[in-house]
Formats: C-alpha cells, structure tokens, sequence
C-alpha cells in the first residue's frame, strides 16, 4: 500500500527560490515516486489565524495554486485542493479539540511567538492552528509530513491527538512522522540564517526577472575578495559560494581559486550566478504564465482536487464520528 503524503502552504506566502529548492522540487520529486500518494493543499484557513487582507486572500489563493502547477505539481499524479473547500477539516479540528487541553496548545512555542508579534490578535484561530494542523493531516490518514523543524512541536501535538483519539475512541490514526526531502538548505543574501519572506532583501522571489535577481545579488555583503580559505570568510561571503554550488557547480572550483589568490571578483561571480539562477526559475514563469492564461481550467483543476479530497475526508470523518458515539448522517 502506498504511503500518503501531506504538505501545505499558507495562501500570503509568495514562494521565493528558497521555497522551490528546498521543498517544491521535493514535492515534485515525491510525486513521482509511486510508493507515495500525495495531497497537496493551500492552506488559506491557516492564513486566518493572523492579521490578513480579506479583499486579496482569494486571489492569492489562486496564486499559489498556479504556483503549485508552475513547480510541476500535477493535478493528475496528486491531489491539489484548497483547504477550505473541504469543510471536513473543520468539523473534525473540532473533534480533535475535545481530546486536547488549552495548555497544551498554550504552551507551544509558535503560540508564544504569535502572541508577541501580533499581541491584539490573540483568538481562538491561533490557539487551535496546532488543532486544525493535525486534522489536515489525521484526516487523510498522512503518514509523512514534509515539513521544516520550526513545526515540529506542532507534528508531535498532531501525534499525541492521534495516539489519545486510538486510545479513547478505538480510531486508527497512524502517527506522522517529519519526513525530510532531498531539498536544498538555500541561504539568505543578507549573510545570517536561510532565505524567508520575513527578512526583506534576504531571498529572490519566483517572478523576479534578470534584472531583479542582479540588483538583489548586488547587495548582498561581500569582502575585499581573499587571500585566504573561502570556507573561513564572513557567513555572508560563504553565502555566495553556496549559490555558486547550487547553481553553477562546475564553476566553485574557479572562484575558490581565485579568493585563495586574493583575485576574486565579486562583480563577475554576482553576474554569472545572476544568470545561472534566472535560468533556473525561468521555465517556472512561463509555465505559470501558460496556467494563468487559462483560468477556467484552472477553476476545473481546484474544484476536482477539491473533490478528490472530499471524498477522502469524508470517509475519515464518518469513522471518526461513528467511534466517538455520534449519530450518522
């Protein structure tokens, strides 16, 4: 039997280079392997739980859909859907909240970190994400989750409800494991910590074209250019040469060289990785010019995977409620 996989990403996220090497090539990658079946959603109910512009999160719904296409995820091989065209999400978040305590939830660090970042935004939404996180998960009985280490703490509460639902109600929630893909760390431009949206001038987007990826790479910190080891320069100065081994490999060799000389010219390198990384992401911009084109197959495409997911969740649900002693539909 094929193991099932689920990630998500929140519906305000605009994917950056970060993003596609570090996770979208692996979902790519994990759809097609045929040991796996995959669910991949937009998870715009996540978005809810801190301060968003209503009048845009439909579109920007939209976009990460497109975004999802553009990577290479296919409809045909996965289930691509929009979490809240599935309301058994909700319905069983609610299920789950009656196995799980508010000091639990209130003890997580994100909750914490939240709180601090949005003090007038402390509801209910932002207690229960953890909730809601594992019945996106339980609900399609996920036994891998592609996932970073800053949500550990929520995978692990996903799989303490699970282990308390099979012990109280005789479910059979399997418990989700982090699974790591084979995706690339990619740094930040700035020098410290990896590329995220959250630190402005740190990453590269998706949709910046040539002349973007060129002024972003202009800024980022360098040195006089050796002599000395590459390896011992400021973290900023190894940021660069990761780039290089992420995008030109065949050229690490050359630069090295150069800095050890005390001959690196940043100029050069800045152009040549400026191109290299532009070429990468650029069939990702016509692909999803070719899909925003098209938006009535687009439409077909999101109320399919929607359908798809209803049909899965809807047999999760109806166990579910029928061990916990509730009358059936």
């Amino acid at each position: 039997m094929k193991k099932r996989i689920l990630a998500g990403m929140r519906a305000n996220a605009q994917p950056h280079l970060g993003n596609y090497l570090g996770a979208g090539k692996g979902m790519v990658q994990l759809q097609e392997d045929s040991q796996y079946e995959t669910f991949y959603m937009v998870a715009d109910l996540h978005t809810l739980t801190t301060p968003y512009n209503k009048d845009t999160l439909s579109q920007l719904t939209r976009d990460v859909v497109l975004d999802y296409l553009a990577m290479g995820l296919d409809p045909e091989k996965s289930v691509l859907f929009v979490q809240s065209q599935v309301p058994q999400h909700t319905e069983l978040a609610y299920l789950l909240s009656s196995v799980t305590t508010v000091a639990k939830m209130s003890h997580l660090p994100t909750y914490k970190e939240k709180i601090k970042e949005y003090p007038q935004h402390s509801t209910m939404a932002l207690l229960n994400y953890p909730v809601l996180m594992a019945a996106d998960i339980l609900l399609y009985k996920a036994e891998l989750v592609p996932v970073g280490l800053d949500q550990e703490p929520h995978l692990e509460a996903a799989r303490e409800i699970a282990r308390r639902m099979n012990a109280d109600y005789g479910t059979d929630f399997p418990e989700p494991k982090m699974f790591a893909t084979k995706g690339a760390y990619v740094p930040s431009l700035l020098g410290e910590g990896k590329m995220s949206k959250s630190v402005e001038g740190s990453y590269i987007p998706l949709s910046d074209d040539l002349q973007m990826i060129k002024g972003k790479l202009a800024k980022s910190p360098t040195d006089a250019g050796g002599p000395g080891d590459p390896s011992k320069a400021g973290q900023a100065v190894q940021n660069l040469f990761k780039f290089v081994e992420l995008f030109i490999p065949n050229r690490l060799e050359y630069y090295a060289g150069m800095y050890r000389q005390g001959k690196l010219r940043y100029s050069e390198m800045k152009e040549e990785l400026a191109r290299a990384i532009y070429e990468e992401i650029k069939p990702i911009q016509e692909r999803r010019e070719q899909f925003k084109s098209k938006p009535k197959f687009v439409d077909e495409i999101i109320h399919e995977g929607a359908r798809k997911a209803r049909e899965t969740a809807q047999k999760t649900l109806e166990e579910v409620k029928e061990k916990m002693g509730l009358l059936a539909s």
